[in-house]
């Protein structure tokens, strides 16, 4: 469902890899019964057309059910904690000049990179509480 690298992809303003989501949700989210006749009534090929035209942006992530807000929060909390410093961290070393430009080049990118990732993940932590 997800792909060789087990990641969804998130811009700013909607899921980039809305399908996998969905779709990984959906299934995450079913009792074993709900699941069993999924599969039966061969759901994987299509799906309803409320589920074909639904798009994931941010405006949607936040009306999912709960137990899905609940599935991403959660998520999004552990892939947090998978990085070596939390947001506020990267954000003032960006901010301190001195200790800024003491990073080598690819550090400097490293840390933007980082930093944008975090604020990503944190506006959908916010969007899914």
């Amino acid at each position: 469902m997800v792909g060789e690298e087990g990641a969804f992809v998130l811009g700013w303003d909607e899921v980039l890899t809305e399908e996998e989501l969905s779709v990984t949700l959906k299934v995450l989210c079913m009792s074993e019964e709900e699941f069993k006749e999924y599969k039966e009534q061969d759901g994987w090929e299509d799906d309803s057309e409320e589920e074909e035209n639904a798009t994931l942006s941010n405006e949607a992530l936040s009306r999912l059910k709960t137990p899905c807000k609940k599935l991403l929060y959660d998520s999004v909390l552990l892939t947090l904690e998978s990085y070596g410093a939390d947001l506020k961290t990267e954000q003032d070393l960006l901010n301190n000049k001195e200790a800024y430009e003491k990073l080598s080049r690819r550090e400097q990118q490293a840390l933007h990179v980082r930093y944008g990732q975090k604020r990503i993940l944190h506006q959908l932590l916010e969007l899914v509480q």
